[in-house]
C-alpha cells in the first residue's frame, strides 16, 4: 500500500493506493485557514486512513511551485499561501513510521503521473495533460520523464500567454489561458451576458457545468460562451502540439466531463490548426484515472519505479 494524500483548496484527501491504483480506503478533511489547524488536521487525516497498516511510502501532491527532492512548497499564491516555505514530509514525520519515504509534487503533474502509471499514459512516452477545473493546471511527460524544468515550474500551462493585452491573472501575468479558459472565467463570462441583459435561460449566478448544459440545450448565449472559450482552448492546445509533439492529449478535471460538449468542437479545431505541421491526428482524450480525488495520482508519485 502507498499513502497518497492531496492537498486542495477546498479539501486535503488521504487515502491507501494497492499496486492497481485502486483506494482501498481513504478520508477527507475541509482545508484549513491556518498553519497550525492544517498540520493537526493533516495528522489526524493520515492517523484515520493508515488505521495501523503501514505504507511502504507516501505521495503528496499539491497547488503551487513544490521542490520535488526536499518536498518543500516554494510558491503558492492565494488562500493556502501559509504553506510556503513548509516541508510536506517534515510535517508527516510524527504520523509516519520511521523510514518510510516521501515524495511531493505539483497536483497538475501529480495527475499525470497517476495517469502514466495506471491510466491513459500508461506505456507511453510523451504525453501533455490539461487539469480543467478553477484554473487549469498542466504536465508534460517528454521521453518517459516528467518534465520539471531548471526550478520545477515547467507544466504550468494555465499560465501560457493567449493574448498580451488580455486580462490580469493570479500569477501577476497578463492574459494567461485560464483567465479565457477555466470554469472561473466560464462562469463570469456568462454572469457578464447575463447582466447586460443577453436573453438566456442561465440562472443568474450559473456554474461552469450550468453554462456546459445550456450550451447543450442552444442557449443562445451560453454557445457563445463556450464557444469562444473552446476556440482558445483549441490555440493553446495547438500551440502545445507544435511545441512538444506528443503522442496524445489528456484532459483531467472538473470540466473535462463535459464530455462531447468540449471534446468534439475542441478535437476539430486543434486539427485544424495543426494538420498542416504535424500531418497527423493527435489524440485529445479524457483522464481515465477513476479517481478524480487526486489520492491515486499522489500514490503513483511515491512508486518505486516512478
Amino acid at each position: 500500500m502507498i499513502l497518497g494524500i492531496d492537498i486542495g483548496g477546498t479539501r486535503v484527501k488521504a487515502g491507501l493506493v494497492n499496486g492497481n491504483g485502486l483506494l482501498a480506503r481513504s478520508a477527507s478533511v475541509a482545508t484549513p485557514a491556518t498553519l497550525d489547524e492544517f498540520t493537526a488536521a493533516l495528522h489526524t487525516l493520515v492517523l484515520s486512513v493508515c488505521a495501523g497498516d503501514r505504507p511502504e511510502a507516501a505521495g503528496v501532491g499539491c497547488k503551487g511551485i513544490l521542490h520535488p527532492s526536499n518536498t518543500t512548497v516554494e510558491v503558492l499564491p492565494g488562500t493556502m499561501n501559509y504553506l510556503e516555505g513548509a516541508n510536506l514530509a517534515a510535517l508527516l514525520v510524527p504520523v509516519l513510521p520511521a523510514g518510510i519515504p516521501v515524495r511531493a509534487d505539483n497536483d497538475a503533474r501529480v495527475a499525470l503521473a497517476g495517469e502514466a502509471a495506471w491510466g491513459a499514459a500508461r506505456g507511453h512516452n510523451d504525453v501533455v495533460m490539461l487539469t480543467l477545473g478553477t484554473g487549469v493546471g498542466g504536465a508534460v511527460l517528454c521521453n518517459g520523464a516528467l518534465l520539471r524544468g531548471a526550478a520545477g515550474v515547467a507544466g504550468h500551462i494555465g499560465h501560457l500567454t493567449i493574448h498580451p493585452l488580455g486580462p490580469l491573472c493570479i500569477c501577476g501575468n497578463r492574459g494567461c489561458l485560464e483567465t479565457f479558459f477555466s470554469a472561473t472565467a466560464i462562469e463570469f463570462a456568462a454572469r457578464d451576458g447575463i447582466e447586460r441583459g443577453c436573453k438566456s435561460s442561465l440562472p443568474r449566478d450559473p456554474s461552469c457545468a450550468d453554462v456546459f448544459h445550456a450550451a447543450s440545450a442552444g442557449d443562445p448565449l451560453a454557445e457563445i460562451v463556450v464557444a469562444e472559450a473552446i476556440q482558445v482552448l483549441a490555440a493553446a492546445v495547438a500551440g502545445l502540439l507544435h511545441v512538444f509533439d506528443p503522442e496524445m492529449v489528456i484532459l483531467g478535471g472538473k470540466i473535462s466531463e463535459a464530455a462531447g460538449a468540449l471534446f468534439v468542437p475542441l478535437r476539430e479545431q486543434v486539427y485544424i490548426r495543426t494538420r498542416c505541421l504535424l500531418r497527423r491526428d493527435v489524440p485529445i482524450i479524457p483522464a481515465q484515472v477513476a479517481d478524480r480525488t487526486g489520492i491515486v495520482g499522489a500514490a503513483a508519485i511515491a512508486r518505486k519505479d516512478s
